[in-house]
């Protein structure tokens, strides 16, 4: 929020619609008026150096999509950007050019300049990845939706193994993204960039991937950012299930090899996906995953699952190492959790794997990272991780036949990966 120039008025956004919207409202509260409207969301408001008008991030037109507008304080709008992506605007002092970060889902931003008078004719001013990394044909994943159980169009990405040139193994792996309220299904490149390209190479050695925006997830407006409340592990995890169950029927993926990974939340997901979905789930990689929210960062916790001394239901439905008994005989789980983590704590993991131990449970493992935080920072840890998730996919969800012995399978990843 902020004032309007030489006004006494105020703009701020809202999600009163159930979409965030731009708002105008004098300052004794008369007069309230929404400058923009629909089933789409601002994302950002400045102004230039001048204060003339408002410069918009918006996903109009496409919750896929980032775009730049001009407003004006009576509404008037006028589009800067299109096309597939997302733009990220800055206007230069004088007002005359503008710097656009763009990027699109298989390639990463790059710095673009424009004058003000034809912003669409963008020069390029930047080249970022390596030749190594550009020569490789990354994917730019098809954007699906599918029905979830309460009838909401749930949306997602999916990465098909004929899309790297190899034939389907029948199996399935469905990645969860983290922070909850965050964005992962787009057409621009993901922040979540290191799994961009594994699911790359799991699609390349015959394993159909879905990501998908479950409930909770940024972008969709207020009722489905809002759809966790009091249980996490509710809609956001039967929005997997529903996923694995559109694999199933529109894919032709085998019901009973199918498996999830995520960190973070989406570690969290994981453990609730082989705790209480077990019917669904076969084998899951969880990494540094939050095991019981009461344990976890109160200035986030509390805003969805409100106080543990005042709503012990919720912490107790939404935390994973009070389902451990439902844990099966025939599932695999590798957990995997950096020491020195400051945000989920290492003793989150911990815990758990006491809990497995004294519930009795097998075919799960525990890899520990003793340099790591929360997000690792060593190559070597980050390779050690993936090739944990990928044997473990390997080994619990290909053909039956190629775990003889619990011997791997030699598979053929399109040069990503062998063995």
């Amino acid at each position: 929020m902020g004032w309007i120039p030489d006004e006494d008025r105020v703009y701020f956004v809202s999600e009163a619609t159930g979409y965030a919207h731009l708002y105008v409202v004098n300052s004794d509260g008369s007069n309230r008026e929404a400058l923009t409207s629909g089933e789409w969301e601002v994302l950002g408001i400045t102004m230039p150096e001048d204060r003339s008008r408002f410069l918009l991030t918006t996903n109009e037109g496409s919750p896929f999509n980032q775009h730049v507008s001009w407003m004006g304080f009576d509404g008037d709008s006028e589009a800067i950007t299109e096309g597939d992506g997302r733009f990220r605007a800055t206007l230069s002092p004088d007002g005359d050019r503008f710097a656009f970060i763009h990027d699109v889902a298989n390639r990463p931003g790059e710095l673009f300049l424009a004058e003000t008078g034809r912003p669409t004719e963008m020069e390029r001013v930047t080249t970022s990845p390596t030749e190594a990394w550009a020569s490789f044909d990354w994917k730019k994943p098809e954007i699906v939706r599918f029905e979830a159980e309460d009838g909401a169009m749930v949306p997602a990405r999916i990465y098909r193994p004929a899309e790297m040139g190899a034939q389907a193994n029948g199996a399935a792996v469905i990645f969860v993204h983290g922070s909850g309220y965050t964005q992962n299904v787009h057409n621009y490149f993901s922040s979540y960039y290191r799994e961009y390209m594994f699911n790359h190479l799991l699609a390349a050695a015959g394993y159909t991937v879905l990501d998908v925006d479950y409930r909770g997830s940024a972008g969709y407006g207020r009722d489905w950012r809002t759809g966790i409340y009091r249980w996490m592990g509710g809609k956001d995890l039967s929005d997997q299930v529903d996923g694995a169950r559109y694999l199933v029927e529109a894919e032709g993926v085998d019901a009973d090899r199918i498996g999830l990974y995520g960190g973070s939340y989406g570690g969290f997901i994981t453990l609730m996906g082989l705790f209480t979905a077990g019917e669904t789930f076969k084998s899951g990689a969880a990494l540094r995953p939050v095991t019981d929210w009461a344990h976890y960062n109160h200035g986030y916790t509390s805003r969805i699952l409100n106080q543990p001394q005042g709503d012990e239901e919720a912490y107790r439905q939404s935390s994973p190492i009070y389902f451990a008994e439902g844990f099966g005989l025939d599932q695999h789980l590798v957990i995997l959790h950096g020491m020195v983590d400051t945000n989920v704590h290492f003793s989150d993991a911990v815990r758990l794997t006491q809990r497995l131990i004294e519930l009795g449970k097998e075919n799960w493992e525990m890899a520990v990272y003793p340099v790591e935080n929360h997000g690792f920072v060593e190559p070597t840890s980050w390779t050690d991780e993936y090739r944990r998730i990928f044997e473990l996919f390997d080994r619990t969800l290909r053909e039956p036949g190629c775990t003889e012995n619990g011997a791997f399978c030699s598979v053929r990843t399109g040069g990503l990966l062998s063995q």
